[in-house]
């Protein structure tokens, strides 16, 4: 009987430590969502292949651990396995292993719209983001079940994406739009203010004013003011649009870990 007892309180533990997260496909056309885990950060993993096919309408469940860290979830559009199971799989987000990413390097080409989550950071928090710092590629809202806050790129930027970052299919359309820093505007990933990298690898250096298509009215480089388009946080307030955007206010979201939030990750919604 104890032992009974045992097994049945482990197995309630089990069950509490867990959430459900449910990826909606709100997009008029296939998408095949894919998740990453950074294993070098944390071991627990969602409970659900690293990449599926989903339909137009369709929706899956999963449950994911409440010390989830450092995941990612996000759509690929155009995709093909049949003969080039491989990052260039599809026209936007594939990851290295085809249809199932692989757990240690699928982390997803660029561009690609991206939901990121670290549940229980800290033990107190849930931290998650809807990033643009990859680019973008459909559109993505993270709601949640207990009344906290909502990141989103709700607007498809691709019909207005710029010359500079576009991405287009075989038929020309535009498929993808990449940040200023994986377009590699400036010629120099290692030493970029679009980048956050080098020089300007820290907050102080690298101001929102000095990236590209952010959503500044002038950048600054070398010491004049350029005329810069706004573009990624105009048109999506509450996403993260560059990496040291969680001075905004508006970039990285918190929920109290106590609530045991569940969350949906919605396509085009």
């Amino acid at each position: 009987m104890k032992g009974s007892v045992a097994f049945a309180s482990l197995v309630a533990a089990s069950v509490v430590s867990a959430r459900t997260f449910t990826v909606t496909n709100s997009c008029g056309y296939t998408v095949w969502p894919a998740i990453f885990t950074d294993l070098n950060v944390g071991s627990a993993i969602p409970d659900q292949p690293t990449g599926w096919e989903a339909p137009a309408g369709s929706s899956v469940s999963f449950s994911v651990p409440d010390n989830w860290t450092a995941g990612r979830i996000w759509p690929r559009t155009q995709c093909d396995f049949s003969s080039n199971p491989g990052p260039n799989s599809c026209v936007t987000g594939g990851c290295n292993g085809g249809l199932e990413c692989d757990p240690h390097t699928g982390t997803g080409v660029p561009p690609a719209t991206v939901a990121e989550f670290t549940l229980s950071g800290g033990g107190t928090t849930d931290n998650y983001d809807v990033s643009l710092v990859d680019g973008f590629n459909v559109p993505i809202t993270v709601t949640n079940n207990v009344g906290c806050d909502i990141p989103s790129c709700p607007t498809d930027l691709n019909p207005t994406c710029p010359s500079e970052l576009s991405v287009a299919d075989p038929s020309g359309k535009i498929a993808g739009c990449y940040s200023s820093c994986k377009a590699n505007l400036d010629g120099n990933p290692a030493n970029s203010p679009n980048c956050c990298s080098g020089d300007f690898d820290v907050p102080a250096t690298c101001p929102s004013s000095g990236v590209a298509f952010y959503d500044a009215s002038f950048s600054v480089s070398f010491l004049r003011p350029i005329p810069q388009t706004p573009f990624f946080k105009k048109a999506c307030p509450n996403s993260y649009a560059y990496p040291y955007d969680e001075s905004s206010g508006t970039a990285l979201w918190y929920c109290d870990s106590s609530k045991n939030a569940d969350f949906t990750i919605t396509f085009c919604g």
